[in-house]
């Protein structure tokens, strides 16, 4: 039963993916390659080396999340900067490759420049997470072969095509962690250290400012679930996963457990439907008349 992953991003959301991989390695799934967007470039990058979904649940685990977002000289213009994230992946990723991947990988990113859609699948891991993870505005862009990168879910939310481009004659399991479009919108918050009194923390979230990143959060994240609607209409994944993440804010700090948890139930919701999509009918199907059984 061998299948290709899409991992869509959503900050801490993301957090699901390891719930998902780790449900489908107990149903025996074998996951042969693997795509990610922004915080699903992260765990695609992660397993893709070699980390199980354990191992990638403990690293997690391991950071002070109140840190992650400190700034430091090699950050350009943003609200926040990734000081802390760049030692994490130091440490978890150091100097490794994309030749050192135990399966095909490739992260999302787009340039800021010329506005297309950059397919990262070689050079530096940690490179390219810092490419796919630049959410605008919030994190520095990252400079790589020319290009400034930010966030790959500007363009592609949940990264199918690439999945499919990466394992073409295998079944796409997309992990889709955007609310779908009928949904209510939630508010953003400025992630703050934790040192911050009560009071000062409050007093910052009615700041003007404050209040005017709430809304544009709130439009980007409109539009980011208009095209992962479109994009998953258009490239049609053989399975969705949905985990129940709405109520995870962007930067949230979360007990990982609780929300790789939800990846783990929602792997569980369409576990038929999945059994069907890796069938042999079906496969056999699709590639004989382009329609699934």
């Amino acid at each position: 039963m061998e299948i290709t992953l899409a991992l869509g991003g959503g900050g801490a959301k993301g957090n699901s993916h390891i719930g998902v991989i780790r449900r489908l390695e107990k149903e025996g799934y074998k996951i042969r390659s693997v795509a990610g967007t922004s915080f699903g470039g992260i765990v695609a990058a992660l397993y893709a080396v070699g980390y199980s979904p354990d191992e990638i649940q403990s690293s997690f685990e391991a950071v002070d999340q109140t840190r992650l977002y400190a700034r430091d000289a090699e950050d350009g213009p943003s609200l926040l900067g990734l000081s802390g994230v760049r030692k994490w992946l130091d440490s978890v990723l150091g100097e490794k490759t994309f030749d050192d991947l135990k399966i095909p990988c490739a992260v999302t990113a787009v340039d800021k420049n010329s506005g297309g859609e950059i397919i990262i699948s070689e050079g530096r891991l940690k490179d390219a997470v810092l490419g796919t993870i630049a959410l605008p505005g919030i994190f520095p862009t990252f400079h790589l072969n020319g290009w400034d990168l930010m966030d790959g879910g500007v363009l592609n939310p949940v990264p199918v095509s690439v999945a499919r481009m990466l394992s073409p004659d295998l079944p796409v399991v997309a992990v889709v962690l955007n609310d779908p479009m009928d949904k209510p919108v939630s508010g953003f918050s400025i992630p703050l250290p934790g040192l911050v009194p009560r009071a000062i923390a409050e007093r910052i979230t009615r700041m003007n400012f404050a209040q005017s990143l709430d809304i544009f959060m709130r439009a980007v994240e409109v539009s980011s679930r208009a095209v992962a609607h479109l994009r998953l209409e258009l490239d049609a994944p053989d399975v969705i996963i949905r985990p129940n993440v709405r109520d995870v804010g962007l930067l949230d700090k979360v007990v990982v457990a609780d929300i790789a948890q939800l990846g783990e139930q929602a792997t569980e919701e369409v576990l038929p439907q999945l059994k069907r999509a890796v069938s042999w009918s079906n496969r056999i199907g699709k590639k004989l008349f382009g329609v699934k059984r």
